[in-house]
């Protein structure tokens, strides 16, 4: 059973003890990311995350690399819309390792003017690359032009123009506005011995007090449905229909999920079946749900020759029509709460998957759902709350399209 804990400073800490394990999970969880951003300083929440691997007053990268290598641990990070993680997965004995090394490039990063200028030139490839991958690069097309002119449609990565144009100045206002105790989660699920844990927290994070500076309210985006065609070199064409959906904690949610599951999540699912299957049409189809602090969207992806894209866009809107005529089957509904719970727990199996379902809720919205509380909501869903979730997102849709227009 998890706990949670808040330190002095403000700083939540939830922690999970699995005794049975031999490994243990720590993440540090920041409430930022590419919605508390500027044009300006677009990319600013990812440059972060990778400059707190390129040194500190106490380990250079190298050594930061090394001392988790040597002990056959894993060290990573990532940034999202809404919030950035630095994590580590070792062997239950060096915890003490794991914790210190996080804390270390948290409070003692050194954003050395060069390495920050070679990371810029790291960054300014892996866009390159991005830009390069077209069935990626469709997806924050979708976003951006769904949300224009607000910071959750931007780009996570920001451009190579607002890139160049950040300094180390920038950085550690930044971070002194968002960096602090009450916007983070410290998350640790694993074998350890529960006083020894808190002592570690408590020395390396316990003086971490927060700057005085207030976060504003998001401002909610407005969903403007659009059509938007990028033209690349490539041979694929790749799309993305895209719906204002739902914003976290909505109480139709889960209805929503089971919706997913039925039209695009798995080779089970309608578009699949219909699309791949039965004309072979696209290589790849499938559905998803984000889901943010202000806004939500319900996304469907196909890659396909360019010869098949109207005759896959007419069938995935038949689709959509088709399911907001009928709905979905009694035996779908069963079909798809059981297949829900079953990749809920399983998914909850390891320490990495549980410290980071434990860590995002916390930050997020401040609360963590018992998986008992989470297949409870399961089994509540009905038919009429799916046929209230199916009227309430699937209207005018965005359309983006990344292909070789010749």
């Amino acid at each position: 059973m998890h706990e949670i804990i808040t330190l002095p400073g403000g700083l939540r800490l939830v922690i999970e003890n699995i005794p049975h394990v031999k490994s243990v999970t720590v993440g540090v969880w920041v409430g930022t990311g590419s919605c508390r951003e500027t044009r300006a300083n677009s990319g600013i929440s990812h440059f972060i995350e990778h400059m707190l691997f390129k040194g500190t007053q106490r380990r250079t990268a190298k050594e930061i690399a090394e001392a988790i290598d040597d002990i056959g641990g894993q060290l990573n990070a990532f940034t999202g819309r809404d919030c950035t993680c630095f994590y580590a997965k070792v062997l239950s004995a060096h915890l003490d390792m794991a914790v210190d090394i996080l804390a270390d490039m948290l409070f003692n990063s050194l954003f050395d003017q060069n390495d920050m200028a070679l990371e810029k030139g790291v960054i300014l490839e892996e866009i390159n690359m991005y830009e390069d991958t077209p069935e990626e690069l469709v997806h924050d097309v979708l976003t951006e032009k769904s949300w224009q002119g607000n910071a959750l449609g931007y780009s996570i990565l920001g451009s190579a123009k607002s890139l160049k144009k950040i300094t180390r100045e920038d950085v550690l206002a930044y971070m002194q506005k968002y960096y602090t105790p009450s916007n983070c989660v410290v998350s640790v699920v694993g074998n350890f011995e529960r006083e020894v844990l808190l002592d570690m927290l408590k020395a390396s994070f316990g003086a971490w007090s927060d700057s005085g500076h207030v976060l504003k309210q998001l401002a909610t985006p407005k969903f403007m449905p659009t059509v938007t065609h990028i033209s690349k070199d490539i041979e694929q064409s790749h799309l993305c229909v895209g719906y204002n959906a739902l914003a976290r904690g909505h109480e139709l949610s889960y209805a929503l999920m089971v919706v997913n599951t039925v039209l695009g999540n798995g080779m089970s699912s309608r578009l699949f079946q219909k699309i791949r299957e039965e004309k072979g049409l696209v290589y790849a189809i499938y559905s998803y749900q984000a889901i943010y602090a202000k806004a939500g969207m319900f996304t469907i992806y196909a890659g396909m020759n360019p010869a098949r894209v109207d005759e896959v866009t007419a069938l995935i809107l038949d689709e959509i029509a088709g399911i907001r005529r009928h709905g979905i089957t009694q035996r779908e509904l069963e079909k798809c709460k059981e297949q829900l719970k079953g990749s809920l727990i399983l998914g909850l199996e390891s320490t990495s998957s549980r410290m980071h379902s434990f860590g995002q809720s916390l930050l997020l919205i401040n609360k963590i759902r018992t998986l008992d509380e989470m297949i409870e909501r399961i089994d509540g869903i009905d038919a009429e709350k799916v046929r209230d979730v199916i009227d309430l997102v699937f209207n005018t849709p965005s359309i983006a399209l990344v292909e070789n227009k010749g």
